[in-house]
């Protein structure tokens, strides 16, 4: 394959390079290209590797305190320098721009044969790499799962963070080594299941905080002076208990089938917030399902919650 001759080639590239003091594999001239949250702290982490940051691009003021504060001395050029000047770019942009910026650096020239272009887009694997992959590129998906503050305690937090990995099965050891050596896990993912992956994580991750976000609110409304602390133990406990176990430890009202509780809920809500009681019942509506396929929901009691949930009946 094409990825086979030209890693080839890039492995004779790398003969020219002084040899690391250290045994492993050749460090890498990489080049940053968006010095956002993310880039900036995988730029920092390759650095920790043992890598070599030689170029970064960087759009906003934000992105430039940025990179002066994670990668200091590396020094800040035109894109198709970062690119000129790199073994391994990491294109680390918003997912919505990664597509144009490819197809635009492609039109320009700036990709040669024989470098790593890796991108930490969730949704993406290595396909929106592929008009870089026809000249030659070596593609690479890198995606971090956890939230990035831009800041260097995100350097501390990539320790053991799990990476969606996703590039042709040839570069998968380059891929998975890059991981390991930033301190990640590398998960992988097939390419065609890469978005319904990133989905999930979204679902999970963003959705949760706005779970959160609506539940401090009415705690608020109901004259809880700190509704974090309050519920900090309980949501603690609820995650925990629900990656060792699964659905089989689910509780409360909807669990056990108490209808009138939850037509109460779904009341005392509407008062406080809209957006909150609809959540709720949608909620509670997929909590049933999955509790009944579980067998904690008794069958019989789950026909008069239904009716409540669909707004067939009330207390």
């Amino acid at each position: 394959m094409a990825a086979n001759k030209t890693l080839e080639g890039w492995q004779g590239q790398m003969s020219d390079v002084p040899p690391d003091t250290r045994p492993g594999p050749p460090r890498l001239r990489v080049g940053v290209v968006g010095t956002g949250r993310v880039g900036a702290v995988l730029g920092a982490a390759l650095a920790r590797a043992g890598h070599h940051v030689v170029a970064a691009y960087a759009v906003s003021d934000l992105s430039r305190l940025r990179a002066e504060a994670l990668l200091p001395a590396v020094p800040l050029v035109a894109l198709d320098d970062v690119l000129a000047q790199s073994d391994l770019t990491l294109l680390t942009v918003p997912d919505d721009a990664l597509a144009g910026l490819v197809a635009g650096l492609v039109e320009a020239g700036s990709i040669k044969p024989g470098k790593f272009l890796a991108h930490a887009s969730g949704r993406y694997g290595f396909g929106v790499l592929e008009p870089a992959m026809r000249v030659g590129a070596l593609p690479l998906a890198l995606h971090p799962v956890m939230t990035f503050t831009g800041t260097s305690v995100d350097l501390a937090r990539l320790d053991g963070t799990p990476f969606g990995v996703t590039a042709p099965d040839e570069l998968r050891p380059v891929a998975e080594s890059l991981v390991v050596e930033m301190g990640g896990e590398p998960v992988w993912i097939a390419e065609d299941s890469r978005t319904r992956y990133h989905a999930a994580l979204a679902h999970g991750s963003n959705h949760l905080m706005t779970l959160v976000g609506q539940t401090l609110d009415v705690l608020t409304s109901a004259g809880v002076e700190d509704p974090a602390r309050l519920i900090a133990p309980l949501l603690s406990a609820s995650l925990d208990n629900s990656l060792r176990y699964g659905d089989h430890v689910l509780t409360g009202p909807v669990a056990r089938g108490d209808a009138r509780t939850v037509a109460a809920h779904i009341e005392a809500l509407g008062e406080v917030s809209a957006q909150a009681q609809s959540t709720y019942v949608a909620l509670a509506r997929a909590t049933a399902d999955r509790a009944l396929a579980a067998g904690v929901l008794r069958p019989e009691a789950a026909e008069s919650l239904l009716d409540v949930l669909s707004g067939r009946n009330s207390r």
